[in-house]
């Protein structure tokens, strides 16, 4: 029997790499989701489900739920790919900002997850076991000038997911964390569109370059996301997946920095990196 697949956030990146990549595996029944369904129809063409879903609105994840359960009666692999990222200095990002990134990369995984349960239990009843995949990032384990909302989502959702390993394994569930490094898609573009609010009167903006270059890093010598999808899903697919999983550039090195560099050190250098060296003889 193919296993049901439901993946957040398809429009572009890692969850489409990951919808085309499921399917193409030939197991898999796969429904890709995104606020904006028009994104979505060239995947329909190629045999996957397309679904409205916003990850923030519960009426629409309990729509979204509705359709899967009339449709399959049960998922198997629930994917929390969703987010964004909100960059800027900490000292300045608006609160709408800082709640807004939360309410995705944070809270927005869990909800789903709780309205996924009936059908991940059903099918843990059937196959002997369902998986919750959540995407956090290297970025949850070293945090940067710039990125303090979007590095603090990830660290969280890592202790989220560590706790949610805990308390469904005994449902057979499995919890999996994927910590992906630096991976090809538009999250650049769409870091940098973040930034908008900073203005001329900012505490900052003698360094904005430095503030671009950092919402532009990840995708400075990125892993192809079709090769970050294939690996993915050979990890969570295993049959005893490791718990944790980092895969593409730099996300060995960077935790390995965190863990072995000093941290006045770390500070040094990623001060330099994004220029923040220079704001103090301005």
């Amino acid at each position: 029997m193919n296993k049901v697949v439901l993946i957040t956030g398809c429009s572009t990146g890692i969850g489409r790499a990951l919808a085309e990549a499921f399917r193409n595996a030939g197991d898999f029944i796969v429904y890709a989701s995104a606020r904006q369904i028009d994104k979505l129809h060239d995947l329909t063409s190629r045999g996957i489900h397309s679904l409205p879903l916003d990850v923030d609105d519960e009426g629409s994840i309990h729509a979204a739920i509705e359709r899967i359960s009339d449709e399959q009666g049960r998922l198997d692999v629930l994917v929390n790919n969703a987010g964004f990222a909100a960059m800027g200095p900490l000292a300045e990002l608006p609160a709408a900002r800082l709640r807004g990134q939360f309410e995705t990369n944070v809270i927005a995984p869990v909800v789903l997850t709780q309205a996924c349960l009936p059908l991940l239990r059903q099918a843990a009843k059937q196959e002997g076991c369902a998986r919750v995949v959540n995407i956090g990032s290297v970025s949850g384990i070293l945090t940067t000038p710039f990125s303090g909302a979007y590095c603090a989502s990830k660290a969280a959702i890592h202790a989220l997911s560590d706790a949610l390993r805990m308390e469904l394994a005994p449902l057979g569930i499995k919890v999996i964390t994927i910590q992906p490094g630096a991976i090809r898609s538009s999250f650049g573009d769409n870091s940098a569109a973040s930034i908008d609010w900073l203005n001329d009167d900012s505490l900052y903006a003698p360094v904005r370059a430095g503030i671009e270059a950092r919402t532009r890093a990840s995708q400075e010598n990125p892993t192809p996301a079709e090769e970050f999808a294939e690996e993915m899903i050979a990890a969570v697919m295993a049959k005893d997946p490791e718990p944790v999983t980092r895969i593409g550039n730099g996300s060995r090195m960077l935790p390995a920095i965190k863990r072995w560099v000093p941290t006045r050190r770390i500070d040094r250098m990623l001060s330099k990196r994004f220029r923040l060296d220079s704001l103090k003889s301005q």
